[in-house]
């Protein structure tokens, strides 16, 4: 073996001794037994028995990448994609003159792009998307003149797009979508005359549609969605473009007319222009797009006009998907739809849709979502819909439908979502949709739909977010049944005619928060059983002929709003829990209630009154008195126990985290698959969090990763860690366990493990789309939930700031850190910058200091610019711009234009003025610019309480 094969040999030797996990064993033949040559993944030249290629894709393979590649002189091909490579790019990449292919997509490489990759001339591929770079795109382009393909995309690379990438004339393929750059889309792009697929998504560009585009005559796809962009798009788009095949705009600010030109794109299979400004009749022809496939567009601020050509759609027998929202059709759906079978979503709400709903609808055998809300249809609706099994949506909410719900509907198997409120339905509620064992959520409310409910529907366990039958005619009791409902998280009969007796088997639903039985005529005591509903939150029995004293359990149960108001209740009001705010209870209309907080102003109850059920037996008297006893002593042992634990000095690491069981780095590195992109979830300052499955039950969680690079990580971790110890909240997210340990190269690792929120953030929610590769229902809050959110933050902060002994103050209050959970319970996170501060210290909150500021701009209160030290009242102001952005909402206030400046989605006519007037005053009270100006929590939590109500009276 000559000296430069050899080279080659240990080359390959030293990338794989880097490789520290080789789940298929794909490196196991290199060795001493075989030449290198016929090594797995390894392509050698005929004539000098060189390397040229490494190919190794999607093995799974975990370690770093060897600087020895950089020996492999004749290497035309790196295809390392699909693995979990981690560490930075070696820039002895640069020394591979021959190298041709470079593809390292779908890894978690790190820290910045290596400029000397310019070295490799002849390069042609180059694929670095998927991975965790950062840094600017470096100025490399004058020299890879060669090169095709550019893919950059889904890094955290900024510092805007370099112009110089107009100097790659040869390039066919540039996609850098999902990274941060901002900026603007450089003129140079002009001089890309082979340019075909042009991907600039969700980079945070500025400026107006590029008109670089009418030069470019190869283009296939042009995809810049989730921008800034302005202005309006060409009258001749796709004249000087034929070959369009995906034209992606969507969720940017483009305004005028959507041209018709457009009908000239003979080969466009995607069109998505949703969520921009667009205005007036829409002239465009898609019925000669023969190959459409996805067509989605509306969601403006204000209606659009009419598509002229709308019954064209059905000549696109390809079309898989169509969304159309706020467009004036002003006229019924054509029957011809029926043709497109391969139709996968149909979603036209709020687009004035007048007439039936054709029967050939039920043709579209393909069809998951069916989505018609908001509009005017009449009639019955189909029974042929029962024929679609593979529906998983149905919404035809808000709509005119009459007669009965077709038994059909049963048929639907796949049904999750079924949305049927506020028609004009008749009859009874068919026993079929007891069949419909997918069923998470169903709302037949504000019908005319009369009859007992079928046992069936109270079997469905599936169902776990809404089971809403109110504002009908039903009639009939309660069966035992409705025990069934063990999943379910909202249950509303309100405003029937239903009798008898609440069922004991109630106390199963053991998920209940909105419980809603007013306006009925049920009757008799409210069962001790129900006493197990500990989640509930808000209960309505108002308007009922409930009878007997109030149950004792209720001021046991963390509820939120309870209405009792005008049914036949007697005897003592209780003064904790739920009944000591009296803008969490309504009682009025009780006129046998005596006792209570003083504000309820009920009359005094009589020694008869308090006697009433209220004795206690010897037994209950003993216990109290052994609990009393019990209770003195661990007192006592507490105290002890803080003392002693004052004497010790400690300030180590391992007493931080000796309150929580550790994990191990191997773990934690299986549950997320070797730390891959595809489980990040977020990124923040000083850690990574991945979505993880630690154990063999499949438990989900989130995992928090520090950076120990960056500078403050370590000890963001310990003062997390020091707060995690002391706190436990319902509204704060609960730590599992953590980690401090070696990573398998030796490096500190730390880690804390979090109970996963599948809601993600409250930022997710405020800042939501959808994209043509997936249907995802729109992401909105309506009022209440906001105010629901907004009440849990604050109770997380009473707790924080008064109720856990020492004051905890947060530091980092936003949108990134409010977590929601399955049920849209909010969790506050992220306790990196947190500080513990002992009563003493906290009753001097505008003291100076030289301490480094806490927080992030544009949350973080003006004090803290001036060197304050942190206080509860800095908290406040953070938790006031949750609300609102305080230099706008004051002008609007002081003008009177308070409704001008809210979200619009919350304009309708079931919100109320002045609720929506009472948030934003307490917003712009909570982040006054003088903390001695703001709200104190308790405050806000009245304010809160009261708000909600009004909300949903």
């Amino acid at each position: 073996m000559n000296e430069a094969v050899s080279e080659d040999s240990h080359a390959l030797l030293a990338f794989k001794s880097m490789i520290t996990h080789d789940p298929q064993g794909i490196m196991r033949s290199w060795n001493d037994s075989l030449p290198f040559c016929l090594w797995a993944g390894v392509t050698c030249g005929r004539r000098h028995q060189r390397v040229t290629s490494l190919d190794l894709p999607n093995m799974g393979l975990v370690g770093t990448l060897s600087p020895y590649l950089g020996n492999l002189s004749f290497l035309m091909d790196i295809s390392l994609e699909n693995n979990h490579i981690h560490g930075s790019i070696p820039p002895e990449i640069g020394n591979l003159f021959r190298l041709r292919v470079l593809s390292l997509r779908n890894n978690s490489f790190t820290k910045r792009i290596p400029p000397n990759i310019t070295s490799c001339s002849k390069l042609s591929y180059f694929d670095l998307s998927y991975n965790m770079l950062s840094g600017k795109i470096p100025n490399i382009f004058t020299s890879l003149w060669m090169i095709k393909t550019l893919r950059l995309s889904k890094n955290n690379l900024t510092g805007g797009i370099p112009p110089s990438i107009g100097n790659l004339t040869s390039l066919e393929e540039l996609i850098l979508s999902y990274c941060p750059l901002g900026g603007s889309i450089p003129d140079s792009f002009s001089r890309l005359k082979n340019l075909q697929r042009l991907s600039l998504g969700e980079n945070g560009l500025v400026g107006s549609f590029p008109s670089f585009i009418y030069n470019l005559s190869k283009l296939q796809l042009l995809n810049f969605p989730e921008n800034q962009l302005v202005g309006s798009l060409p009258s001749n788009l796709c004249l000087g473009q034929p070959h369009f095949q995906r034209l992606e705009l969507s969720y940017n600010h483009f305004t005028g007319f959507l041209p018709s030109s457009i009908s000239n794109c003979s080969e466009l299979q995607i069109f998505d222009a949703s969520s921009n400004d667009f205005m007036g009749d829409i002239a465009t022809d898609f019925g000669k797009l023969r190959h459409l496939k996805w067509l989605s567009f509306g969601r403006t601020e204000e209606d659009l006009g009419v598509i002229k050509k709308f019954d064209s759609l059905s000549n696109c027998s390809n079309l898989e998907v169509l969304q159309l929202e706020g467009v004036r059709l002003t006229r019924g759906l054509p029957n011809s739809f029926g043709n497109l079978s391969k139709l996968t979503i149909l979603a036209l709400q709020n687009s004035y849709i007048s007439g039936t709903l054709p029967s050939s609808i039920g043709n579209l055998f393909s069809l998951t979502v069916l989505s018609l809300a908001g509009n005017n249809f009449t009639g019955m609706i189909p029974k042929t819909n029962g024929k679609l099994q593979k529906l998983g949506v149905l919404h035809l909410e808000v709509n005119s439908f009459s007669g009965i719900v077709p038994r059909s509907i049963g048929n639907l198997s796949s049904l999750n979502q079924m949305e049927l409120s506020r028609n004009k339905l008749e009859g009874s509620i068919p026993s079929s949709i007891g069949e419909c064992k997918n069923l998470i959520l169903l709302s037949l409310a504000a019908n005319n739909l009369r009859g007992s409910i079928p046992k069936g529907l109270f079997q469905l366990s599936s169902l776990s977010i809404i089971l809403d039958l109110s504002r009908n005619n039903l009639s009939g009791v309660l069966p035992e049944e409705i025990g069934g409902l063990k999943n379910l998280g909202t249950l509303d009969l309100s405003q029937n005619h239903l009798y008898g007796e609440l069922p004991s088997s109630l106390s199963s639903c053991i998920s209940l928060q909105f419980l809603n039985f007013s306006s009925n005529f049920l009757q008799g005591s409210m069962p001790e059983a129900l006493s197990s509903l500990k989640a509930l939150e808000y209960v309505n029995l108002s308007r009922n002929n409930f009878s007997g004293h109030i149950p004792r359990y209720l001021q046991q149960i963390p509820l939120k709003d309870l209405d009792l108001s005008y049914n036949d209740f007697e005897g003592d009001v209780y003064v904790k829990g739920v009944f000591a705010n009296t803008n969490a209870i309504s009682i009025i209309g009780n006129h046998r209630l005596c006792g209570g907080i003083p504000e309820l102003h009920l009359p005094k109850c009589t020694s008869n009154d308090s006697k009433k059920g209220r004795k206690l037996s010897l037994g209950v008297v003993v216990a109290i008195s052994l609990s009393s006893a019990v209770a003195g002593i661990a007192l006592m042992s507490f105290v002890y126990c803080c003392i002693k634990k004052k004497k010790k000095e400690k300030s180590s690491e391992p007493m931080l985290t000796e309150s929580f069981e550790k994990i191990s780095y191997e773990t934690l590195f299986k549950a997320t698959e070797g730390f891959s992109s595809q489980n990040l979830i977020g990124t923040g300052s000083f850690a990574s969090v991945y979505k993880g499955v630690v154990d063999e039950n499949g438990s989900t969680v989130a995992i928090k990763v520090l950076d120990l690079q960056r500078r403050g990580a370590s000890k963001s971790f310990i003062a997390e860690c020091e707060a995690l110890r002391h706190i436990r909240h319902r509204n704060l997210v609960k730590v599992i366990t953590c980690c401090s340990s070696l990573d398998f190269q030796g490096n500190d690792f730390k880690a804390l493990v979090y109970d996963f929120m599948s809601n993600r953030s409250l930022e997710s929610w405020l800042h939501s789309h959808t994209t043509p590769h997936e249907y995802v229902q729109p992401r909105q809050l309506d009022l209440v939930q906001r105010i629901s959110i907004a009440y849990d933050v604050a109770c997380a902060l009473d707790y924080l700031h008064y109720r856990c002994g020492n004051v905890v103050v947060h530091c980092d209050l936003k949108p990134s850190n409010i977590l929601l959970d399955a049920d849209m319970f909010a969790h506050v996170g992220d306790f990196g910058l947190t500080k513990i501060i002992s009563p003493e210290e906290h009753s001097n909150e505008n003291k100076s200091s030289s301490s480094v500021i806490r927080g992030t701009i544009g949350y973080a209160p003006p004090e803290y610019g001036l060197g304050n030290e942190v206080s509860t009242s800095g908290d406040m102001y953070s938790y006031g711009i949750l609300f609102v952005e305080c230099e706008a909402i004051g002008k609007a206030m002081a003008d009177g234009f308070v409704l001008q400046i809210v979200d619009p989605m919350l304009l309708n006519d079931d919100v109320k003025d002045a609720c929506l007037i009472s948030l934003v005053k307490i917003g712009v009270q909570c982040s006054s610019e003088s903390p001695q100006d703001r709200m104190n929590i308790g405050n806000v939590i009245h304010e809160l309480l009261s708000v909600k109500v009004a909300a949903r009276s």
